[in-house]
C-alpha cells in the first residue's frame, strides 16, 4: 500500500491557481488524484489546469472559478465538480485574504468582515456544501490552510491573525463533529513562503535577511513545502489523524526573539 497514493481521489483547492494552492493542487495531480483549480478568473484557473494536463498526458485536472466571497458561486462550483468528476473526496480551503496592513486601531468595519467572510466563514460554506457526500460515504479529507499568524501575535496583521486563529478552533470543532462519520479535517500553519501573497515580507532585502535570522532552518519556505503536508494529510498516511495543526515554518514559532 502506497501511504501516500490519491489515485481515485477527487480534490477541490480554492485559491489554486498560483502560490501555496497551486502547489498543492500539482502535488495532487502527482499522487494522481483529479483536481479541480479554482480562484477568482477563470483564465487563470484554465492556465494552470492545462500546464498540470499537459504535464501528465491526460485530464488531471479542470478550471472552474469561483470567489470565496460568493456563496452562490461556491455553490456553482461544488455542483459543477460533482456534475463533472462525480463526487468530492477531498476539500483543501487555501484562499484567503488580508486588505489591511496596520495596526488594529485603524481597520474599518467593512476590511475586519471581510477578513472573517473570506478566511472563516467562506470555509464554513464549503465544508458545509461537501462534507455530507463524505459523511455518506464514510470517508473524506479537509485541509484548512491556516497560519503561523494564528498562533501569534502582530502589530501589522492582527485582524488576518485572528481570522487564522478562527480556522484553527474551526477544524478543531468540526473534528469532533465529523469524526464519528470517519470525516477528517486538520489544518496546515504555513510561515512566511514565497508566494504573491507574503511578497511583501520577503521581496525587502532588509525585510527577508530578519526573516531568515528569526528562522532556524535560516531560509523562507517555499509553496512546494505546504503542498508535502497537503498531501500527507489527504492521504491514507494520516487516517488516525484529526482536529490537529501542522506547523510547516521553518522552526521559526519555537525561537523566541531575533
Amino acid at each position: 500500500m502506497d501511504l501516500f497514493d490519491l489515485t481515485g481521489k477527487v480534490a477541490v483547492v480554492t485559491g489554486s491557481s498560483r502560490g501555496i494552492g497551486r502547489a498543492i493542487a500539482e502535488a495532487f495531480a502527482a499522487a494522481g488524484a483529479r483536481v479541480v483549480i479554482s480562484s477568482r478568473k477563470q483564465p487563470a484557473c484554465e492556465e494552470v489546469a492545462a500546464a498540470i494536463n499537459a504535464k501528465h498526458g491526460e485530464e488531471r485536472a479542470i478550471a472552474i472559478a469561483a470567489s470565496i466571497s460568493d456563496k452562490t458561486a461556491l455553490q456553482m462550483m461544488v455542483a459543477e465538480t460533482r456534475a463533472r468528476f462525480g463526487k468530492i473526496d477531498v476539500l483543501v480551503c487555501n484562499a484567503a485574504s488580508n486588505p489591511y496592513y496596520g495596526p488594529m486601531a485603524g481597520i474599518s468595519d467593512e476590511q475586519f468582515r471581510k477578513v472573517f467572510d473570506n478566511n472563516v466563514l467562506a470555509n464554513h460554506w464549503l465544508v458545509s456544501m461537501i462534507s455530507p457526500e463524505m459523511i455518506e460515504r464514510r470517508d473524506g479529507a479537509i485541509v484548512v490552510v491556516s497560519s503561523i499568524g494564528g498562533l501569534i501575535g502582530s502589530e501589522v496583521i492582527g485582524a488576518y491573525n485572528i481570522s487564522k486563529a478562527a480556522d484553527l478552533q474551526l477544524v478543531r470543532n468540526l473534528a469532533i463533529e465529523l469524526g464519528p462519520h470517519s470525516v477528517r479535517i486538520n489544518a496546515i500553519a504555513p510561515g512566511v513562503i514565497r508566494t504573491d501573497f507574503a511578497r511583501a515580507l520577503w521581496e525587502d532585502p532588509a525585510a527577508q535577511a530578519a526573516l531568515e535570522r528569526a528562522t532556524p532552518l535560516g531560509r523562507i519556505g517555499e509553496p512546494y513545502e505546504i503542498a508535502g503536508a497537503a498531501v500527507f494529510l489527504a492521504s491514507k498516511a494520516s487516517t488516525y489523524m484529526t482536529g490537529q495543526i501542522v506547523i510547516v515554518d521553518g522552526g521559526s514559532t519555537i525561537r523566541g526573539s531575533l
